[in-house]
């Protein structure tokens, strides 16, 4: 008897994941990627209600002092960079991540697996390609925050003047919020 129920759990998970159209246990990819462009204003030097954070799960920029719930920050250092900051580097715990990408923004296809900076900030100029990860994201499915959504940003302009409404980062930003998904081509990835 003890046989036959071992069978039918696995046979029950094995159609599980069939259900689920991935051999990996991933839900099928439901939510296409889309490419939005954004304005970002640092974090010093601008008004209290500019956005200075984007939040990749919710596709938009941020207010810090009303969300706490984003993924990196900009701002502007000490010697006049354009600085990208993950969560870690803002002291808000190490669970997003950013890294440089050599790849052209349209050549791009699928986020790295390793490699990005969570407890430093990424120094950004114009044309510069960045890869970023959400903070850890529990899926509908299971019940551990093991995934991350995952995006790619083209810089586009850069403004650090403190004048005429500068001190903000003008991107062209994709997003894949399909839990567990790396791909970064728009319409619904495959991986």
């Amino acid at each position: 008897m003890r046989s036959l129920s071992v069978f039918s759990a696995v046979l029950a998970a094995a159609l599980a994941l069939a259900a689920c159209g991935d051999v990996s246990g991933l839900l099928p990819a439901s939510v296409p990627n889309r490419t939005d462009t954004i304005w970002v204003y640092a974090l010093t030097g601008t008004p209290v209600t500019a956005p200075s954070a984007y939040w990749i799960v919710s596709r938009q920029v941020v207010r810090t002092d009303q969300n706490s719930a984003f993924d990196v920050a900009f701002d502007i250092d000490s010697l006049g960079r354009a600085i990208l900051l993950p969560t870690g580097a803002l002291k808000l715990g190490q669970q997003s991540g950013v890294q440089l990408s050599t790849l052209a923004f349209d050549s791009l296809r699928i986020a790295p697996t390793g490699g990005y900076k969570v407890d430093s900030a990424v120094v950004l100029t114009v044309n510069s390609v960045a890869v970023m990860h959400s903070r850890s994201v529990q899926c509908s499915y299971d019940y551990q925050p093991i995934h991350n959504y995952f995006a790619k940003l083209h810089v586009l302009e850069i403004d650090t003047s403190s004048t005429g409404g500068g001190r903000f980062i003008k991107l062209e930003i994709l997003t894949n919020i399909n839990c567990g998904y790396r791909g970064l081509e728009p319409g619904l990835p495959h991986s």
